[in-house]
């Protein structure tokens, strides 16, 4: 299995577990494909684990169009929201409001261009 079948199947699950518990909130999903990161324009790079490395799959939902975005993170957002994650578990920081525009005008960037 190929790391984009196991990127889609991760999204699927997700899509899966969010229409279980959302319903009809969510009836469609994207993925960024950009290769920068939505919280601060940085290359996507790996977190650095007693594992191995990894990347940051993260997904929320465009609720407006009902969509589940998912994208990646580079290490220093993905950090950082895991500190502030530990700190104030549930809280959601300035970096996500960030990201959430971010993907927001991506995600209509590219229904846009699919229109034209």
């Amino acid at each position: 299995m190929d790391v984009n079948d196991q990127i889609n199947d991760a999204l699927m699950g997700m899509f899966l577990q969010m229409q279980a518990q959302y319903g009809k909130v969510v009836n469609g999903v994207w993925f960024n494909e950009e290769e920068e990161c939505p919280g601060c324009g940085r290359p996507i790079d790996a977190l650095k684990t007693k594992k191995g490395d990894a990347l940051s799959l993260n997904v929320f939902i465009y609720r407006e169009r009902g969509i589940l975005i998912g994208y990646f993170l580079c290490s220093r957002c993905a950090k950082e929201i895991f500190k502030a994650a530990k700190r104030n578990p549930g809280v959601q920081i300035a970096r996500h409001d960030t990201i959430e525009a971010n993907l927001t005008n991506a995600y209509l960037k590219h229904m846009n261009s699919m229109d034209a």
